[in-house]
């Protein structure tokens, strides 16, 4: 089932601002036995994304409802929620009185290869650079051509995601996910103030940290920096975290720590 504003129906009106301008965020989520999995912190950051572009946050309970309705048929389900700016004429300027639109849509969870989780993961390095928009930063708006771009770089099947770099060679993140290192005791993952999305699943990680006897800690990243730790992880709310094994030819030994946070992620589902 797909709902548009409460109504099943697969289309939106050409106008609306998130088709032509991509002015609207969203946020992807994993649905299983009929349960949104950490479903508060993900309207939440919802609802701080739309604040930050002046956008209105669906209520809560309009919105609790309509995911309800949209995973009834498909209770184990990868959700997807989308809030546009809603409808507006031509131009950049905000139409006054312009509604939200809002859009669920589900679709099957992934089925990745057992050796990604067992193993480690093959990483491509992009050559695409993500700009620098301090504006922007953190928020999963709808603008993500930079993603799709660099998602284009590589077809190879064994290789899992690709490494984004900002324009000053920063370590930012991955296309599709965010990325932590280990060094030592301490797990570091990067300063997400100039660009990149801070992703439920890193705030999650970082906040659970100390259970695992380890110090977080957020700063800028370089590549080089990067090749000397211990571990490198991958993570987001789908596939909840992947070892790094390989990067443009440097490899990385099997280590403990995405197996850790599975586990430590699974057992803190609320």
């Amino acid at each position: 089932m797909v709902l548009v504003n409460g109504s099943p129906t697969e289309s939106i009106r050409v106008f609306d601002r998130g088709l032509t301008y991509g002015d609207g965020v969203f946020r992807t989520l994993p649905v299983r036995a009929g349960r949104p999995l950490c479903w508060q912190l993900h309207y939440d950051k919802l609802g701080a994304d739309c604040a930050a572009l002046g956008i209105e946050s669906p209520p809560e309970q309009c919105l609790t409802e309509e995911v309800g309705r949209v995973i009834e048929a498909s209770p184990d389900c990868v959700l997807k929620i989308i809030v546009t700016r809603g409808e507006g004429v031509r131009g950049y300027a905000v139409s006054p009185g312009a509604e939200p639109t809002r859009i669920l849509t589900t679709g099957p969870l992934p089925q990745h290869p057992a050796s990604w989780f067992d193993d480690g993961i093959k990483m491509h390095l992009c050559s695409t650079r993500l700009a620098i928009q301090p504006r922007l930063a953190g928020i999963k708006h709808l603008n993500r051509l930079e993603n799709v771009l660099a998602r284009r770089e590589w077809t190879d099947p064994a290789i899992a995601e690709g490494l984004l770099l900002d324009m000053d060679g920063n370590v930012i993140e991955g296309t599709m996910s965010n990325l932590l290192i280990l060094q030592g005791t301490t797990l570091l993952t990067p300063d997400l103030g100039r660009c990149g999305v801070a992703g439920v699943q890193r705030a999650r990680i970082m906040a659970l940290a100390g259970e695992l006897g380890l110090t977080a800690k957020v700063e800028n990243l370089s590549l080089a920096e990067l090749h000397e730790a211990d571990e490198v992880v991958l993570c987001n709310s789908v596939i909840g975290a992947w070892q790094v094994r390989e990067l443009a030819g440097k490899m990385w030994r099997s280590g403990s720590l995405a197996t850790r946070l599975r586990k430590l992620l699974d057992d803190r589902t609320h």
